[in-house]
């Protein structure tokens, strides 16, 4: 490895000359053929300063994205499809390497998650689905579920506030009879059902208000096409509340053509509210009055925090909670 003594050997001047040239020391009177003889013969022998020659290369950090969708049912509900955006967003933007697993066949593929500094799973796990994860790393952090908040890091919603901001709206927009479509989901081998705030918190809401009726709840899967079909099955009761809260996006869309096909307008004759604030919502005719979940907003915190863990070697674990806004649009009327 070359030395300033070997520079000064080949330029052809003092050592004292050298250090003080290449530290570009703007005192040292020199001439410009000197400084060119001795950056030229640093060059030639492939100089390094101490500094530059004892730094180590910082190692690409490497994470995992765990996704308890398939791509397919991604598609379907755009909302985690913007939480995984969120993730590979701020992944990009801090140079760490991601790789993506998509729920196959109700198990997950993990066999290349290898060398990983951290783990972000995106959606619900059943607890044999988390001890797997574990073993590829012990850094892992959840979105939109919080398994174990004493124990794993996560990212979620308030669900109940946001909910009774819709109900409360509803309720002052003199809608006494609010229906509810929602959806179920399902963990585990043994597809365990996971209990749905927003489905739990309206059954709340309604018999506090001793407004509760069973015949007014329809519940399925969080699709259009579901929302569709429960929707179609509501019309036919002959009896439609005056407002609906539908727990996705998704499923008002499908909600809202039951009820165009049915030449029931939107809110004329039935108010609805959605929930996650989709991309398209906006865009329907009528637009959508819905919840606005921050979800790219939530993916880019899971990083952040993962960082945290990793970086500093946080220990106590951190639950963050990421506030919604109801967004008022055309769908829900006075009445």
């Amino acid at each position: 490895m070359a030395t300033i003594r070997d520079i000064a050997k080949l330029a052809g001047v003092s050592i004292a000359t050298v250090s003080r040239v290449l530290n570009y020391d703007t005192s040292l009177s020199v001439t410009d053929e000197t400084r060119r003889r001795i950056f030229e013969a640093a060059e030639e022998l492939h100089y390094k300063p101490p500094k530059q020659r004892n730094k180590k290369v910082k190692k690409k950090l490497k994470i995992g994205i765990i996704h308890w969708y398939s791509q397919k049912e991604e598609l379907d509900d755009p909302y985690y499809l913007s939480i995984r955006k969120g993730i590979e967003k701020e992944c990009f933007s801090k140079n760490i390497e991601t790789m993506t697993i998509f729920k196959n066949d109700n198990r997950y593929i993990t066999d290349e998650l290898n060398d990983l500094d951290g783990v972000i799973a995106i959606g619900k796990f059943s607890s044999d689905d988390i001890e797997e994860f574990l073993m590829y790393s012990r850094n892992i952090v959840f979105v939109d579920f919080s398994p174990n908040e004493k124990i794993y890091d996560s990212v979620v919603i308030d669900f109940r506030k946001a909910v009774l901001e819709v109900l409360e709206y509803l309720l002052n927009c003199g809608h006494s009879k609010v229906g509810f479509i929602g959806g179920r989901e399902y963990v585990g081998k043994k597809m365990k059902p996971i209990e749905d705030e927003r489905e739990k918190t309206y059954r709340e809401f309604v018999q506090t208000r001793k407004l509760f009726d069973p015949k007014n709840i329809y519940i399925g899967n969080f699709t259009a096409e579901d929302g569709y079909k429960l929707m179609k099955k509501a019309i036919k009761t002959g009896q439609l509340p005056t407002a609906f809260f539908i727990a996705s996006d998704s499923m008002a869309i499908g909600a809202m053509k039951a009820l165009y096909e049915s030449n029931i307008k939107v809110p004329e004759d039935v108010s609805i509210i959605g929930f996650n604030d989709i991309p398209t919502s906006k865009y329907l005719t009528p637009s959508l009055t819905t919840v606005k979940v921050h979800t790219e907003f939530m993916g880019g915190t899971a990083v952040n925090l993962l960082l945290e863990r990793i970086n500093g070697n946080r220990e106590i674990p951190k639950k963050v909670v990421i506030p919604c806004e109801l967004i008022i649009r055309e769908s829900c009327r006075s009445i």
